[in-house]
């Protein structure tokens, strides 16, 4: 018997017109007044952007400021110009980060034989309709392709574009390719500066030191607002820990999708209420299992009592 029955409820969709009168104003404030430093990944000047809500948004001005297509730009970084993915530019920046920006560089094809069921990929996006290669399981089939590399992007599946789909999808897809198949995987990877640019496959450095510290953050929200919050050790940890979780069941790496499941529970009491609140959500799409949500509840609840470590 269920610990617990999820009802199935009707989404409750805002209104579109009122949700963007509600966020016009304060959203104007908040572009307006920030202004962020940027560098190309591979060397040049320094430069400065401002008056983004978006991802998208940010990639042009970055565009308009080195004068080239936003199109040319994979993903950005904050506070290196490695191509460490556990630093990619998502949902949100500290206020005091710096933007490294990786461009396009070669495409490559690579025919794969799925000998095992698991290919061995963390796979994360840039909300900008990107999906990359952010970890590398050590001994995997992916391991053993020397050509494949962290922060390589994914642009097709055989013959099949995987541009404007989330990393889930693409995840997905990868899973269900059956095993003792041969595919093709259509990659681009960034413009490499030689050795000082790449990162080791399975890093999880953390951050610069000398950069931001990552606790006033601009955040863009699903509903296209971009508000100024403050990062509490509660809230970062929980949030990290959720991401983990997104790790070991989807394969897939997610802060974005994170922070929103840990702000569906944030003001619940009970785990029947958190997982009403996902089921009326985009959440319900990802089709989490009970016992996945949980254990998600045991997550944000520990959080809470200030019970999980760094």
């Amino acid at each position: 018997m269920p610990l617990f029955n999820r009802k199935t409820v009707q989404k409750i969709k805002d209104d579109p017109a009122a949700v963007q009168h509600k966020h016009n104003e304060h959203d104007d404030q908040v572009k307006q007044n920030l202004v962020f430093h940027c560098q190309q990944a591979q060397g040049s000047p320094t430069g400065l952007v401002s008056n983004f809500s978006n991802v998208r948004e940010l990639y042009q001005r970055v565009a308009d400021c080195y004068d080239f297509s936003s199109d040319e730009i994979l993903f950005c970084t904050l506070n290196t110009h490695k191509m460490d993915m556990t630093k990619l530019l998502g949902s949100q920046i500290g206020l005091d980060d710096f933007i490294f920006v990786h461009r396009k560089g070669r495409p490559k094809e690579i025919e794969i034989a799925k000998t095992n069921e698991a290919l061995g990929l963390t796979i994360t996006d840039n909300g900008s309709g990107y999906c990359f290669i952010k970890r590398i399981k050590e001994n995997s089939i992916i391991d053993n392709i020397a050509y494949i590399s962290v922060g390589d992007h994914i642009e097709k599946i055989d013959n099949e574009t995987m541009v404007g789909r989330r990393h889930y999808e693409v995840a997905k897809m990868l899973k269900d390719i059956p095993k003792g198949s041969v595919f093709t995987l259509r990659l681009i990877e960034p413009i490499k500066a030689g050795f000082s640019n790449i990162e080791p496959r399975g890093s999880k450095r953390g951050k610069n030191a000398s950069y931001g510290n990552g606790k006033e953050t601009l955040r863009f929200k699903a509903n296209g607002a971009a508000e100024i919050q403050k990062e509490t050790d509660e809230s970062q940890k929980g949030i990290d820990k959720i991401n983990q979780l997104l790790e070991n069941l989807l394969g897939i790496s997610d802060f974005e999708l994170a922070t929103q499941i840990w702000e569906k529970g944030e003001d619940k009491l009970n785990s029947m209420d958190f997982a009403e609140a996902v089921d009326n959500s985009d959440l319900d799409e990802l089709g989490f299992t009970d016992d996945f949500i949980i254990e998600l509840w045991g997550v944000i609840t520990d959080a809470r009592a200030g019970r999980l470590k760094n």
